[in-house]
């Protein structure tokens, strides 16, 4: 069991299969990219199905959530699923990306094991997309939510960001958009990842400005609070049904009394915290031949020492010194 000081009991693990990724969102990463980690670095697939089976049959995980960078990107990550899949007991398994290369990829997934995938997509117009990936690969998203949707990859989460001056006034229209869709949309609130440390909390499109725009077109009566439990996002019913909206209020309205997730870095290293300014190496403890129960002695006593918060609600907030691309979201 992972379990901290506070009590909350970790069975959410957030991989992140690469640093690298194939857009450049203004409120991740600088234009010109970053010094992605050298190829030794990086854990390999046989040290990845390890830690994800250490995690799953000794340390309580039930979930686990494919991040990056780009996940999609990891040549092996359909061999990682499958073989994932087949440990006992079978984790729950989901991908975040931004659905550049979906397409042709979905139907392999589901088939290898994975549940469910979260898109990223901002904005419904492809010049604005432009705008804010530094990328022309708009229809390239539509395409890959298509297919995990016809592949049965449900329910497809799509995760969208409002910027100032760029998208922010586009919130009914895309949840009008995934209605019809059949997507679960939820809005997030910037967050200080980027790379470039330009995040500032001064004209941040908070969650109540989201749920003012959302409630000029439809009606929202916030889901029953035990039907959350840990989940970050705050959902609501949309014109009394069946779809939902969610909001997760990361900065606004942080939720760390009830997290329950750890983190692994694609070079090995334990994050309690997406906004943690240490880590725990547990690659060195592979490479060094350690035992499985070791590994995860280690694991338990990082995730002992997690923090009360993230911290976001402290307006003196320092970001991580890692980027979201290098820590996984």
């Amino acid at each position: 069991m992972l379990i901290d000081t506070y009590g909350r009991v970790a069975t959410d693990l957030r991989v992140s299969l690469t640093d690298r990724c194939n857009l450049r969102c203004t409120y991740c990463m600088p234009e010109e990219g970053l010094q992605w980690l050298a190829k030794p670095d990086l854990l390999t697939d046989d040290e990845i199905v390890r830690l994800i089976g250490i995690a799953v049959t000794d340390l309580g995980v039930k979930e686990v959530r494919f991040t990056g960078g780009e996940p999609l990107l990891r040549p092996g990550l359909v061999g990682i699923v499958e073989r994932c899949a087949a440990l006992e007991p079978r984790p729950r398994m989901s991908l975040t990306t931004n659905g550049i290369g979906l397409r042709r990829t979905a139907a392999a997934l589901k088939a290898a094991g994975l549940d469910r995938v979260n898109v990223s997509l901002d904005t419904l117009r492809p010049d604005v997309f432009k705008s804010l990936t530094r990328r022309d690969r708009h229809k390239d998203v539509l395409e890959g939510l298509q297919a995990a949707r016809d592949a049965g990859l449900t329910p497809v989460k799509v995760n969208t960001v409002l910027m100032p001056g760029l998208n922010d006034d586009e919130a009914p229209d895309l949840l009008a958009w995934a209605v019809e869709n059949d997507y679960e949309l939820r809005f997030i609130e910037q967050m200080p990842l980027d790379a470039q440390h330009g995040w500032k909390r001064d004209g941040m499109i908070t969650a109540g400005d989201i749920l003012e725009s959302l409630r000029t077109r439809f009606t929202l009566d916030p889901e029953p609070d035990e039907a959350r439990g840990s989940a970050p996002a705050e959902r609501w019913i949309v014109d009394g049904g069946p779809h939902r909206v969610g909001v997760i209020a990361s900065v606004t309205r942080p939720f760390c009394r009830a997290c329950d997730r750890t983190r692994l870095t694609a070079d090995g290293q334990v994050r309690t915290c997406l906004f943690a300014r240490e880590e725990t190496d547990l690659r060195a403890a592979l490479r060094s031949d350690a035992p499985d129960e070791e590994v995860a002695r280690i694991w338990r006593l990082a995730m002992w020492g997690k923090k009360a918060g993230s911290g976001l609600d402290d307006p003196s907030f320092l970001q991580p010194e890692r980027p979201m691309s290098a820590i996984g979201g």
